[in-house]
């Protein structure tokens, strides 16, 4: 990326936002779209990428208002530094910064559009239409929906693309509807996330649920994952590996999180799969210190908990167990990940749209690295213009070539 947009995106995320911009670009070359919606698009990183490096329209949708008014500001602090610096909308090249003094000038691959990406906070509503999708931000008091933000601004009523960069739980099943029922939404392009957070027919009859949505998946017997498969299937087996070879003192993390959950259970028993927030560097912590920093998460007070106790002890001497155990849930991961991928491609197919599975990033850099691209006409000209990357990065282990439907 060039270094004016690579300020706040740490290299994973400049990997990733780099990626799917040219893919978003030749679907909007493919289908004619130049209005991009993009859904929980956080602090506007993938938005200003398109906006700014890309020359696209952007809708960027977040649900936590914060996140929005952040994104707003880097957009500001982009606009200012393009002013001072006279690039905008023009073909030169500009210092590179990120040493003092500069000791490099770095082409721009095109001229920077001074148009930044438009923001509107909201959350996506799956049972609403697409000219109604929007629920209130969060936190609630924050205000009443917000408009639909298409109509009214650049592209409104045409046809648009809409994408969702690690779309978290629910979110990203609910784009998929949104494609097949809005008929103004011309592609979807669709990175997944946090597969623990899923809604499932299990849990709801509810039609809109999050897995699983094709009618082939639900006829499957046994097709049922439980709560404990779908979190296994976020972890990483490239960067998991590397763990263990090393006996990298984080595994001991995975034990401290087994027995604060068992303390949690034990004291409330209605709070399983409480979300604690991750401690940072936990393993350089005790076991007493990091269950202080957890328990308030689980609305527990840790003052009335015995975290030294010799039943705590004895936990935490199993943590050789609790390692193997979670080697094999990794082993397992990319079998749960690919029946939930699928499930979403066989969704799509049953309803006779044009979609593929992309291994978009390198999974060395971005394990959930599968991209499900859904479109109303073909993608031929698509996957034949990813697949062959003039940008002189090395393809990872084990892409295949690009196929529509595989």
């Amino acid at each position: 990326l060039p270094p004016l947009l690579r300020r706040h995106v740490k290299p994973k995320k400049q990997h990733e936002i780099r990626c799917l911009g040219k893919l978003l670009q030749q679907l909007s070359q493919a289908t004619g779209c130049k209005h991009v919606v993009d859904v929980g698009a956080g602090q506007g990183h993938l938005s200003r990428y398109l906006a700014f490096g890309l020359g696209l329209s952007v809708t960027a949708v977040e649900g936590d208002r914060r996140l929005a008014t952040t994104a707003e500001r880097f957009d500001r602090e982009l606009l200012h530094e393009l002013g001072k610096l006279g690039l905008l909308g023009s073909q030169e090249t500009h210092l590179c910064h990120q040493t003092s003094p500069p000791r490099c000038r770095c082409p721009l691959p095109s001229p920077l559009t001074p148009l930044p990406p438009r923001h509107v906070a909201g959350r996506l509503d799956p049972a609403a239409p697409w000219g109604e999708f929007l629920l209130p931000p969060e936190p609630p008091e924050a205000g009443p929906p917000a408009p639909n933000p298409l109509w009214g601004s650049p592209g409104g009523g045409q046809q648009v693309l809409v994408t969702g960069l690690h779309a978290c739980g629910d979110l990203s099943s609910a784009l998929l509807r949104h494609f097949a029922h809005s008929p103004t939404v011309a592609a979807v392009a669709s990175v997944p996330c946090c597969y623990m957070k899923l809604s499932t027919d299990s849990q709801s009859s509810a039609c809109l649920h999050g897995y699983p949505l094709s009618s082939s998946v639900a006829a499957l017997p046994g097709h049922e994952l439980s709560y404990r498969a779908r979190e296994g299937a976020c972890h990483a087996l490239e960067g998991y590996t590397g763990r263990l070879g090393a006996q990298s003192g984080s595994l001991r993390a995975h034990c401290y999180r087994a027995v604060l959950e068992s303390l949690i259970r034990t004291r409330a028993p209605g709070r399983r799969h409480v979300r604690v927030h991750t401690v940072r560097k936990a393993h350089t912590l005790s076991f007493s210190q990091y269950a202080r920093l957890g328990l308030p998460h689980a609305g527990l007070d840790p003052a009335t908990i015995p975290l030294e106790s010799e039943a705590v002890g004895a936990m935490l001497e199993q943590q050789h167990k609790v390692v193997a155990f979670f080697s094999l849930t990794v082993l397992l991961a990319p079998l749960v990940e690919t029946l939930i991928l699928l499930d979403r491609l066989l969704y799509l197919r049953e309803q006779g749209f044009h979609c593929a599975l992309i291994p978009l990033f390198n999974p060395q850099f971005s394990p959930r690295n599968l991209v499900l691209v859904a479109a109303r006409t073909p993608l031929g000209a698509v996957l034949a213009a990813l697949g062959d990357d003039s940008s002189g990065e090395e393809e990872p282990a084990g892409m295949e070539p690009l196929r529509e439907g595989q």
